[in-house]
């Protein structure tokens, strides 16, 4: 078994990141929530405490740390606002990660400084209005013209594409078909403002409102042949890569918010008077709060395994699905729970508890959803 325990380095990062939480990122939350904004100064100040360079070397203006690391400063963040540890998960795991691994090295120095400096953030335009889970099923098109692609089709559901500090897209497209005759998937960077490459509004969303999300429309979309990001045809199974180290992270985030539950619901318990005593002193309480806590240690320790088994080099595709899955669902069940909890003060969104609750469905989707996991822990198990 991997070895689970924290560095000095590591502790110590967590424990800033919790204090940034507590003091920057909780009082700011309700009113971007409310408002729908995206919170600039917030992670302004994230990105010159380094985070968005945690896993990166330095010699590309990252911080030199590991994916462990990221981890824990998105489960901490995420006890404050879901919607700035996606932020944060996104930028480095889905905009600056498949540049990292895949990039060339000139793509790499133009790119992952302003990223992992925080002064830019990057997407990834995988998902399409018809091609969600079936991620193979893409139907955007990408035709190689002389020296540069022509891109048509459309994206959906894409985080941090259309901020004022978004600098790039890398989408997936099919650039062509295989000997077998299926379609050859590429990956291809888009920078922000490229003509032919359109943000459409944002969406109404459920939670994770001050997250930002958009369609995107490609018409006649060209950029330069070496923006290709990786070997052409590799594509789609580059990002398997990237999803599955995705996952890692969405627990984490995922942890969080069960976190942050399980202290609403704790703090909330002692201080609610009914029948005479606080409601802590119940027994049904007291059991509920109980469960919520053993779930959100089951799904840390889920993720840390995880998370150090890919740190040292071995298989954790399985494990990360695995931690994907019950952290995820940990998550929601917790929200649901804290609500209760909380009574008719729980539907206010003036509590934290209710905002948990709208945020937490959309983990059980994103990075694969749970029936996705499930297929791919199955398929590990050889059935």
């Amino acid at each position: 078994m991997p070895d689970t325990r924290l560095t000095d380095e590591q502790a110590a990062l967590r424990k800033t990141v919790a204090e940034f939480a507590r003091e920057v990122v909780a009082p700011a939350a309700a009113y971007h929530d409310e408002t729908k904004t995206f919170p600039y100064e917030i992670i302004r100040q994230m990105g010159e405490m380094g985070l968005f360079g945690l896993p990166f070397p330095e010699e590309y203006g990252g911080q030199g740390g590991d994916y462990f690391s990221l981890c824990l400063a998105i489960e901490e963040l995420a006890r404050a606002d879901s919607s700035v540890a996606i932020t944060l998960e996104a930028g480095v795991g889905l905009g600056a990660m498949p540049i990292y691994r895949f990039g060339t090295e000139e793509q790499r120095r133009t790119w992952l400084p302003r990223l992992a400096s925080g002064q830019a953030l990057g997407a990834f335009g995988l998902t399409e209005p018809g091609a969600g889970s079936d991620a193979g099923g893409t139907r955007t098109t990408a035709v190689l013209d002389g020296d540069e692609w022509v891109i048509n089709g459309s994206k959906a559901f894409i985080t941090n594409s259309g901020t004022d500090i978004t600098a790039l897209v890398t989408i997936t497209a099919v650039t062509g078909r295989t000997a077998a005759g299926k379609p050859e998937i590429s990956t291809i960077i888009v920078p922000s403002g490229t003509p032919g490459f359109t943000v459409e509004p944002a969406y109404s969303k459920v939670g994770w409102h001050a997250s930002d999300t958009h369609p995107l429309t490609f018409d006649d979309c060209r950029v330069p042949a070496e923006n290709l990001l990786g070997e052409r045809g590799r594509g789609y199974a580059n990002f398997l890569r990237i999803l599955d180290e995705g996952r890692i992270a969405i627990s984490a985030l995922s942890v969080g918010l069960a976190q942050a539950c399980v202290d609403e619901s704790v703090a909330y318990a002692k201080q609610r008077q009914a029948f005479g005593a606080p409601i802590a002193a119940y027994q049904a309480i007291q059991f509920k709060i109980a469960e919520m806590e053993a779930r959100t240690h089951v799904a840390r320790t889920a993720y840390y395994d995880a998370a150090a088994r890919m740190q040292a080099g071995l298989p954790f595709k399985k494990e990360a699905a695995i931690a994907k899955l019950f952290a995820s669902e940990a998550a929601v069940t917790n929200a649901r729970e804290a609500t209760q909890i909380h009574g008719g003060y729980g539907f206010m969104n003036e509590y934290p508890v209710a905002r948990h609750w709208r945020d937490s469905k959309i983990l059980e989707i994103g990075e694969g959803t749970s029936e996705v996991q499930k297929m791919l822990i199955a398929r590990a198990l050889g059935l």
